[in-house]
């Protein structure tokens, strides 16, 4: 499920956030299995993370690989985490609480993983992330300077 933003919310336990449309089949799946997994993708996969905005989960049998995303089984949780992200950071469901059109949905991290680009912090020189500006014919997204 594409989200906009993420957030880390505690450290210990180590909580992250994300809101979700409660209407989309990934956060439904989400809610029924108590489990999820964030990827980080770079600038280079916006064209993938705009069809999985684009495509119904229920139409498909599987919406990362329909998108071009190749993925396996996280190493932790039965959960996809797409070959080549950056970071993939594998969750069970804490909580979950509706807030205006969107679901909150608060993960406990089990188990997480970041290419050489993470060292306690990004370096913005190797990491290229997608940076969602908004909608306007299609998912728009920074390409300036990351410098």
């Amino acid at each position: 499920m594409p989200v906009v933003s993420y957030a880390s919310v505690s450290t210990t336990p180590p909580l992250i956030a994300v809101a979700c449309n409660p209407e989309s089949y990934t956060c439904k799946l989400v809610l029924r299995s108590k489990k999820f997994s964030l990827n980080l993708l770079e600038l280079d996969e916006t064209t993938a993370v705009d069809r999985l905005v684009t495509t119904h989960g229920g139409e498909v049998k599987d919406k990362l690989a329909s998108a071009g995303l190749p993925h396996r089984r996280g190493t932790k949780l039965n959960v996809p985490a797409i070959v080549g992200a950056s970071a993939t950071i594998e969750c069970t469901l804490k909580s979950s609480r509706k807030l205006g059109d969107h679901v909150l949905l608060v993960g406990l991290v089990r188990a997480a993983s970041a290419t050489a680009a993470f060292s306690d912090f990004w370096d913005f020189r190797r990491y290229k992330p997608i940076l969602y500006t908004g909608w306007k014919d299609g998912m728009t997204v920074f390409r300036g300077s990351y410098e």
